[in-house]
């Protein structure tokens, strides 16, 4: 294949795959809490999904660095399709907590195969096709391709919702079957030769994968800066982005209007495409990746902090509007920081590792602001939620000082010249 064709696959697979996860992302806490959860036990349901994904992502990553990127994504369509139908399942029958709690932790299982392999496909197979050009665009291509997905998704979802919540978690699990026919025919591994591992040797597998994140993740000093202030910024993301159905809903005093859920969310999906077209052009203007994640933290922490201070449904989902842009350009520039300060061998595990420190800061956000929301107020949140994602700016910083070669916008791809710069420049 060619560098073109591989993106094209790539672009495919996103698309097919985001416009059937972002089907329930528009009504999903509309959802739960019209099973009978309160807003708390929502927040609790979604802490429970993230945390199962901080616990597997080490086990699960094993899969795509010995069998291969393409059977872990194979393997996560699969268990998503049943956790989806399994939400389902579960609203009709007794719609308890606990058994919400169970399905999220097979959804959580199933993203963990997911997450990084896709990624560490693509890249692995531009670099085994010659690619001569910069990832950003490629990752940001990709990510207006998942804003059109999730665009379209969302309204589909909201209007599905209006007849019935949980057609769009149906329609969703129809989708994923057809993404998993999609990847089988034509996401093949390229540049990476998968390997045979047996059962029994999964423990020391997993021994050499957590050394191998702590050896070229958290102790390269660059990728650790990078990783705490995502976390600090996922402490507020995944609150904020479930919080605005009910919140915006009560401002405007329709909380009956699923179909405007829909409409919003498709509207956050336009915001998130407006910051990737970004991309390019404050690449030129700033030249330094972390240029680009400031002007973004600045952008998510003060919006968030101004959805809270509004007491006006326009103003407020204006506002927030304006903060997630920020999704859109942060996305592409931190994933091409990142793949150009690890080795390809390790592409999947650090991915993974990146996502598992994540999902720890998403963890605490979901529990805490969910239950400061149920204590106070969700416009409580917003605003806690937002001083807390501020507190990325001085990691990036630091980050910035450290002039790695990635930070430039034309710096090198190697992953193993990165990281022992990265080393050296610590000790300045």
């Amino acid at each position: 294949m060619t560098s073109k064709q591989v993106e094209r696959r790539y672009l495919l697979i996103t698309g097919i795959y985001n416009l059937s996860a972002s089907l329930i992302w528009g009504v999903n806490t509309l959802f739960l809490m019209n099973a009978g959860l309160d807003i708390f036990e929502v927040f609790i349901t979604n802490g429970v999904f993230t945390a199962s994904m901080s616990l597997f992502e080490i086990p699960t990553g094993v899969l795509a660095d010995t069998r291969g990127r393409r059977a872990s994504f194979l393997l996560s369509v699969g268990i998503i399709l049943l956790g989806t139908l399994g939400y389902v399942w579960v609203a009709e029958s007794s719609g308890s907590l606990m058994m919400f709690n169970v399905m999220s932790i097979t959804l959580g299982l199933g993203y963990t195969f997911y997450s990084g392999a896709v990624d560490a496909w693509l890249v692995d197979a531009l670099t085994a096709t010659g690619f001569k050009g910069e990832l950003d665009q490629v990752f940001a291509r990709g990510g207006i391709v998942f804003g059109a997905a999730m665009l379209v998704g969302t309204l589909g979802g909201g209007l599905l919702g209006t007849l019935d919540l949980s057609l769009p978690y149906v329609v969703r699990a129809v989708l994923l079957a057809g993404v998993f026919v999609v990847a089988w025919k034509g996401m093949h591994d390229i540049g990476y030769t998968p390997r045979t591992m047996k059962l029994r040797e999964l423990p020391a597998e997993m021994k050499l994968i957590a050394m191998a994140s702590v050896r070229h993740g958290w102790q390269v000093q660059g990728i650790k800066l990078l990783m705490l202030a995502a976390m600090m910024q996922a402490f507020f993301m995944a609150w904020g982005f479930h919080s605005w159905q009910p919140y915006f809903l009560g401002l405007l005093q329709r909380e009956d209007a699923i179909w405007i859920a829909g409409i919003i969310a498709a509207l956050v999906a336009v915001s998130a495409m407006i910051g990737n077209a970004m991309v390019g052009w404050l690449g030129r203007t700033f030249r330094r990746r972390t240029s680009i994640l400031m002007v973004a933290g600045i952008l998510m922490g003060l919006g968030a902090i101004a959805v809270g201070l509004a007491d006006n449904f326009y103003l407020a989902v204006g506002l927030y509007l304006l903060s997630t842009i920020s999704f859109g350009l942060m996305g592409p520039v931190r994933q091409a920081y990142l793949h150009k300060m690890i080795p390809s061998e390790q592409r999947a595990t650090i991915i993974s590792f990146d996502s598992l420190v994540g999902n720890l800061g998403s963890v605490g956000g979901q529990v805490g602001l969910g239950y400061l929301a149920r204590q106070q107020s969700l416009s409580i949140g917003y605003i806690s939620g937002g001083m807390i994602s501020l507190l990325s700016l001085p990691i990036l910083l630091l980050l910035r000082r450290l002039s790695l070669p990635a930070d430039s916008m034309g710096g090198s791809s190697s992953g193993s010249s990165s990281g022992s710069s990265s080393g050296s420049d610590s000790e300045q």
